[in-house]
């Protein structure tokens, strides 16, 4: 499961870059690639814990004492 976010990110980029290079900018193309690149992204960015959350844990188990 893991890898497939980044192969999302991967197939978004290729697509993205690939829907650039032409003389006739696909449109589509190029809004699919960062579609697909955002949705890997996000996915990845969800399993990363918040700083923010650890530091409130912290504050509050101190506040109890």
């Amino acid at each position: 499961m893991k890898y497939l976010n980044y192969i999302f990110i991967i197939i978004g980029a290729f697509t993205a870059m690939y829907a650039k290079v032409g003389e006739h900018e696909n449109q589509f193309m190029l809004m699919g690639g960062i579609v697909l690149l955002m949705i890997g992204v996000y996915r990845i960015s969800k399993t990363i814990p918040s700083r923010n959350k650890h530091e409130n844990d912290e504050h509050q188990e101190n506040e109890d004492l």
